[in-house]
């Protein structure tokens, strides 16, 4: 998955305002107590960091961007 696919995703799961906050802001677990944006910055592929998005708001996420 490519960066720009991730962020799209997460900019139709959430808002593009709510996006950028979820990515600051949350800290998730399956992402090793990290944010989107840590795991990202750490060499995470984007495909795991969505993985884990998913995991983490399985009601949020619609099942087209899964």
């Amino acid at each position: 998955m490519r960066l720009t696919d991730f962020w799209s995703r997460l900019e139709q799961a959430f808002g593009a305002t709510y996006a950028a906050s979820v990515a600051h802001d949350q800290v998730l677990p399956q992402l090793g107590g990290r944010t989107i944006n840590e795991a990202l910055d750490a060499g995470m592929e984007a495909a795991d960091v969505w993985r884990a998005v998913v995991a983490a708001y399985p009601d949020r996420v619609p099942a087209r961007l899964r």
